[in-house]
């Protein structure tokens, strides 16, 4: 089942409108949490709203939104005050202009939103907004609010849907200038580009998401089901970088780096047939009593899988059973 819609309203391409709800396209809930916690009593700890003069906690309804024009001066505005400035693009998406998919500069993007017609009605009114994206090879350029603020929107085909992507505003994109001045003009040789050259060609692939491994993530997991087991977690060698001296000889050393990992990578595959055939391994039997301590996590990603594999099951036994 799809997430609740963050946002609801119209699209609009002239006269041209349909309802639309937009739909967060990416998440980190999936991810490894903590809580965090009292050291001495091993409770959750809880955060409070206070005065910062008094020190007395503020219940919600006391709270209002205050800017600071000078230290200790503050201009109050209410709830109200800030419905009254609502925009239209509260409720509309307003296609602006369409441009060329490489005239956004990506330290524009922000995140991604799927793009769907809400409810029954629209939805030919949106297949041809879509379609007509779809035709020019463009990016329609809109207007959103969402979290109370305006947001650029990027909107582009995707499937039956739309994608739209939000952008930033100019003033939220600091100088490369600020960063850069101060790199040093270096001379490269060509002999270096060509070495450089060929261990990118022993690299060159497609980028397939799939086989990206949130190393991170797996090592978090590792570390709490050995917690789990009652292990002695013990801190790991951390590898020593190398001090680069000769750089022609670094990009020789890994170039014959690259043509080793593509031997080894070979070797493995011819081998891969030989070892189809052996047995697996048993599983280690847990002591009596121990069988719940050892239940490892797989990660909420893992798990959300697994609940969902179970559900499509019990939804097939319960349609035969029918």
């Amino acid at each position: 089942m799809a997430p609740r819609a963050n946002w609801k309203g119209f699209l609009r391409l002239s006269l041209v409108t349909c309802p639309v709800a937009l739909y967060p396209a990416t998440s980190e809930s999936e991810k490894i949490s903590f809580n965090q916690l009292n050291r001495q009593t091993g409770h959750r700890i809880k955060y409070v709203k206070v005065d910062a003069d008094t020190g007395d906690e503020v219940p919600n309804e006391d709270i209002v939104k205050g800017y600071e024009l000078e230290k200790g001066q503050y201009i109050e505005v209410s709830r109200e005050e800030l419905e009254e400035i609502a925009l239209e693009s509260t409720r509309t998406i307003e296609i602006d202009e369409f441009v060329d998919k490489s005239d956004i500069d990506a330290r524009y993007l922000i995140r991604p939103y799927y793009i769907r017609p809400d409810g029954k009605v629209g939805h030919d009114a949106f297949a041809v907004i879509r379609e007509t994206i779809r035709e020019m090879d463009k990016v329609a350029i809109g207007r959103v609010v969402l979290t109370s603020r305006e947001h650029i929107i990027a909107l582009e085909p995707m499937d039956k849907g739309l994608v739209g992507t939000l952008l930033r505003y100019p003033y939220e994109v600091r100088s490369e200038q600020d960063y850069f001045d101060e790199i040093q003009d270096v001379k490269v040789t060509k002999d270096m580009l060509d070495l450089a050259r060929h261990i990118v060609n022993q690299k060159a692939g497609r980028f397939t998401p799939e086989k990206f491994e949130d190393h991170y993530e797996t090592a978090l997991i590792e570390l709490i089901n050995e917690k789990r087991a009652g292990k002695v977690i013990r801190p790991k060698e951390r590898p020593q970088g190398e001090n680069v001296v000769d750089l022609m000889e670094a990009l020789r050393r890994s170039v014959g780096k690259e043509a080793g990992k593509d031997a080894g990578k070979q070797a493995g595959q011819e081998a891969a047939p030989a070892k189809a055939g052996k047995p697996a391994k048993k599983p280690r039997k847990a002591a009596a009593g121990q069988k719940e301590m050892l239940m490892p996590i797989a990660g909420r990603k893992a798990a959300a899988a697994k609940d969902s594999s179970a559900k499509k099951q019990a939804s097939g036994a319960r349609r035969k059973s029918a």
